[in-house]
């Protein structure tokens, strides 16, 4: 009998002493460790990879100007064992990439088609004239979910939302129907060049209503910075305070956030209004973007910043 048939005798469970039944077997101790740490890691790796998405996602939430190499350093600071392959693939499949200007920010499928920035510089002055959409990772007690929401600029309302296990179209659709159903349609709706965004089958809704389609620019992540303020609000005030468990119960909470945040939550950016009460009333809200560079987003200007940083440096308006 070989040494790799004997080392199956061993055991944790047994009442004698790794060492002793190790000599007992002719089987060295590493070999024995080495066989009962890999079993031990495929036993738990999913609580090990919820624990690092659970970190991942709360300090991409504080710091989203994180790529995977920083984020590798932070999960290592906290004493994880992570290389930078490990992160990337855990942000990828969160859907999270850093701010920075990259040739992989807001990536699109290869075959859909990406439609330009339409709101550089342009005043958001009424309800319904600027709708805008994203998606976010959402953590939960054994697992995650993705949550997308749609929200009108000028009011900061969430005019409808949706969560899924994966990050498909088809739930992105279902919220676009449901904001158009009860709401009108827009004048102009944005959006990343995410491929659930980018797909046919989203933009061919918009299409069908004669809605313009305006998705942000390359290294300007800010573009949309409405939407990205909406998720650190919705995570800090609620998500991390009472940690879901399971989908439905992220659903209900969900549900009573956002009707908190619509009716009951004021607004600094709104004069301490809330969203609901400016979009029916269609005053006291408003947005804008300003670009205070010529033109092309990967250029820099006279401080040397690039395109998002100085997009940063444009918005004129709180966006509490």
């Amino acid at each position: 009998m070989n040494p790799a048939e004997r080392a199956r005798w061993i055991g944790r469970e047994d009442d004698m002493p790794l060492t002793m039944q190790c000599e007992l077997a002719g089987v060295p101790r590493s070999t024995v460790y080495r066989r009962l740490e890999a079993a031990t890691r495929m036993e738990f790796p999913c609580e090990e990879e919820d624990r690092l998405r659970a970190l991942i996602d709360e300090e991409y939430t504080h710091r989203p100007f994180y790529g995977s190499r920083r984020m590798a350093v932070f999960l290592r600071g906290r004493g994880h064992r992570v290389n930078r392959k490990r992160v990337q693939r855990l942000m990828r499949e969160m859907g999270l990439a850093g701010m920075a200007p990259g040739p992989t920010t807001s990536k699109a499928h290869p075959r859909h088609k990406v439609y330009p920035y339409l709101l550089r510089g342009v005043e958001v002055a009424r309800p319904n004239q600027v709708w805008s959409t994203d998606l976010t990772y959402i953590r939960l007690a054994r697992g995650f979910a993705y949550l997308v929401a749609i929200i009108d600029w000028y009011s900061r309302r969430v005019l409808a939302w949706r969560v899924s296990n994966s990050m498909d179209a088809s739930f992105c659709v279902d919220c676009l129907e449901d904001a158009l159903r009860h709401h009108g349609r827009p004048e102009v709706f944005n959006s990343d060049q995410g491929s659930q965004f980018t797909s046919d089958a989203f933009t061919g809704v918009l299409k069908r209503e004669g809605v313009a389609i305006s998705m942000d620019g390359r290294g300007r992540a800010l573009d949309n910075i409405f939407v990205e303020r909406l998720w650190r609000n919705v995570k800090y005030e609620d998500v991390y305070l009472k940690g879901y468990a399971n989908m439905a119960e992220l659903t209900v909470g969900l549900a009573q956030y956002f009707a908190f945040y619509n009716a009951g939550r004021p607004h600094q950016a709104l004069r301490y209004e809330t969203p609901d009460h400016v979009y029916r009333a269609g005053v006291g809200g408003g947005a804008l973007i300003v670009d205070r560079f010529d033109g092309a987003d990967q250029e820099r200007g006279e401080d040397g910043s690039t395109g998002q940083r100085r997009a940063a440096a444009g918005v004129e308006m709180d966006t509490a």
